[in-house]
């Protein structure tokens, strides 16, 4: 589990993914959103950007995050 503090309200998901060194671009985070491969609060997100705020449980591949 990966616990990431974020000090603005949200950050985006594609940006997340990829501060987090998951994918090695943004084209590539945005294939995996796209793919369905991103659980957000245990449903699955389609949306690029959406706006992921502390408390928020991202679940990508075998990686659990947790936003502070």
């Amino acid at each position: 589990m990966i616990n990431f503090k974020i000090d603005t309200e949200y950050i985006e998901l594609i940006k997340l993914i990829k501060a987090l060194n998951i994918s090695e671009s943004g084209a590539q985070a945005k294939i995996f959103v796209e793919d369905g491969q991103v659980i957000r609060n245990g449903e699955i997100e389609y949306r690029k950007r959406a706006k992921i705020r502390p408390g928020d449980k991202i679940e990508i591949f075998d990686e659990v995050i947790i936003v502070e």
